[in-house]
């Protein structure tokens, strides 16, 4: 279990930091600087505590499990963003995004976390 946790942190950590370097470019900024916080090490590796709805969820469509997880990374997101607001240290704000709940959600990231899901199943059943 610890080395899947940190598999999932570690990877976690890897693909938000390529994800806000890409998303640099709309301030265009060539320089491709990502970012990521050491609070998000310990969220994504709690993708780790999933690993028996990917085998519980392994006959069902690949889309109607995509679908499942995102919405289990959609509730952690909001759980542990609210646990880390209310704690004042938040790494993320999404209060001015158009489709955000209470600023630690953003439905717009839906089919982020639905490949994400998708990807990290596949991590586990291919690697780990």
């Amino acid at each position: 279990m610890l080395k899947n946790f940190i598999t999932y942190g570690l990877l976690g950590w890897c693909l938000e930091i390529v994800f806000t370097s890409i998303t640099s470019l709309r301030n265009r900024d060539a320089r491709l600087m990502g970012q990521t916080s050491l609070w998000m090490f310990f969220i994504y590796g709690s993708a780790a505590f999933f690993f028996p709805l990917f085998e519980f969820f392994s006959e069902i469509p690949i889309f109607l499990r995509g679908v499942i997880y995102t919405f289990c990374i959609f509730f952690v997101e909001f759980a542990a963003g609210s646990a880390l607001k209310l704690a004042g240290v938040c790494p993320w704000d999404y209060s001015n995004a158009k489709y955000n709940l209470r600023g630690v959600i953003r439905a717009d990231f839906a089919p982020l976390w639905f490949g994400a899901g998708l990807f990290f199943e596949y991590v586990y059943r291919h690697f780990l």
